[in-house]
């Protein structure tokens, strides 16, 4: 393989990098909840999943799993059918839906995860469950992003700055090209 042809394949990954770049920011701006909520044993907790207003008529789910792709459904709307002891709500007005579980027990300390149902892949986000043994008072927690705010985080940016150098090495690499071959056209002796 030439070194022309290296740079080809390689050069073209920025299209694939711009696709890796919006996927999670586009994704974090159409549904936002709390990254991390605390909650007190044999208590109560609810979280609210907030979502862009195009999604109102989506079915959304709650699923409890480390990992998202293997995650067990708990509840899900539109019928609302609540578990033993966890109900899901939908307010298609504010777009947000709510998730509550009471009588919470160590047992419900793990990884949840917001989920909008959609044709292709579901949009979701995750949330950690706590569970103290403590009784807590209420402290706002930050979230990953909401609707209205564009706040950018740390990793976004930098996956923005990597990709704008892979373009630049790549706008590089094409001028080097142009260069070399416009030398060899005038002198055709030097590139035998």
């Amino acid at each position: 393989m030439r070194i022309t042809e290296v740079f080809a394949v390689v050069f073209n990954a920025p299209a694939f990098c711009l696709f890796c770049l919006m996927k999670d920011t586009v994704g974090s701006l159409q549904l936002s909840a709390q990254e991390t909520v605390t909650a007190s044993y044999q208590g109560s907790v609810t979280v609210s999943c907030q979502y862009d207003q195009k999604f109102r008529e989506n079915t959304k789910y709650w699923c409890k799993g480390p990992i998202y792709e293997l995650c067990r459904i708990v509840v899900k709307t539109p019928k609302n059918r609540p578990s033993d002891r966890t109900s899901i709500a939908d307010d298609k007005e504010a777009g947000v839906f709510t998730v509550t579980i009471h009588s919470l027990t160590k047992g419900d300390e793990d990884m949840y995860w917001c989920v909008i149902a959609r044709s292709g892949r579901n949009i979701h986000t995750g949330v950690r469950l706590q569970i103290s043994h403590t009784v807590l008072t209420p402290s706002p927690t930050p979230t990953k992003s909401s609707l209205g705010n564009y706040e950018i985080s740390w990793w976004a940016t930098l996956r923005w700055i990597l990709f704008i150098l892979i373009k630049l090495g790549s706008a590089g690499a094409n001028a080097r090209r142009n260069t070399r071959l416009t030398s060899a056209t005038r002198n055709p002796q030097s590139y035998r």
